[in-house]
């Protein structure tokens, strides 16, 4: 199995488990009896999660920390390394989006976004996967999405930085086969979190029928079922299946104009 036994050194480190789908990943992680290490930029979010999570009897670790900036990322791995806690699983989820035409949005933003969605999925994996491979077990889990699976119109940071989530995990997957470590990638559909209303989206995220939204606790139940079964990826729910399948067997000559219509630029 690819989540490690409970012990009072190990840990599971999360990213972006200030609220949504990171939140109840640390949530069914601490169900399973794994000491977690949240980290986020809201550290008064963090406190109440930790709260939570501490009266369940587990070691649980708070770093308020932006994953984006060097610094602040060396000063986490250090912080970690202090407690003298051995990352086991690290779940890289902190991320965000944007919708808009591309030329009209905010570029500082924009380069932010890829700083977070793939730079420190990049770095923090490179700091942890080595020491689990040393130990002959570990997990770690990618929060890309479908998005990554197709081009989205007035989503094409966000979109292009998912799809480097999701090939950079189905990679190192194959990389690792035979260690007693894997790599995951968890790939959602439309989910009930504040990504939407961050990103600006959510009208047209949630215009879908009901059946197809998937709320972040079925996410998180089914992203770490799947990292304790070894599975390469989880795309939880009907639409996120149909997505995946979709955009990968479409031809873009189809795909794009169809897009293009379903994410109008300039609306």
């Amino acid at each position: 199995m690819a989540l490690p036994p409970a012990g009072p050194t190990t840990t599971c480190l999360v990213t972006g488990a200030s609220s949504g789908i990171g939140a109840d990943i640390a949530r069914e992680l601490a169900k399973r009896g794994l000491g977690v290490t949240l980290v986020a930029r809201r550290e008064d979010r963090l406190r109440e999660l930790a709260g939570e999570l501490e009266a369940t009897g587990v070691r649980v670790e708070v770093i308020a920390a932006d994953v984006a900036d060097p610094d602040a990322r060396a000063k986490m791995v250090d912080t970690v390394n202090r407690a003298g806690l051995d990352v086991e699983v690290l779940v890289n989820n902190a991320g965000y989006g944007s919708g808009g035409s591309f030329v009209e949005l905010g570029p500082e933003s924009e380069v932010e976004m890829v700083r977070v969605n793939c730079e420190a999925v990049v770095a923090l994996t490179r700091e942890y996967l080595p020491k689990m491979i040393d130990r002959g077990r570990g997990a770690v889990l990618n929060t890309g999405s479908t998005a990554g699976e197709q081009p989205l119109p007035r989503q094409a940071t966000y979109s292009g930085t998912k799809a480097f989530v999701n090939t950079f995990s189905d990679a190192l997957h194959a990389e690792t086969h035979g260690t007693g470590v894997t790599v995951t990638s968890l790939r959602p559909g439309p989910v009930k979190t504040e990504f939407g209303d961050v990103a600006g989206i959510s009208e047209s995220l949630f215009a879908a029928p009901d059946f197809t939204i998937v709320s972040s606790e079925d996410v998180a139940k089914a992203a770490v079922d799947g990292i304790e079964h070894g599975k390469r990826t989880v795309a939880p729910g009907v639409a996120a299946k149909f997505a995946t399948i979709a955009g990968r067997l479409t031809p873009r000559t189809v795909l794009l104009p169809t897009l293009r219509r379903r994410y109008p630029v300039g609306k």
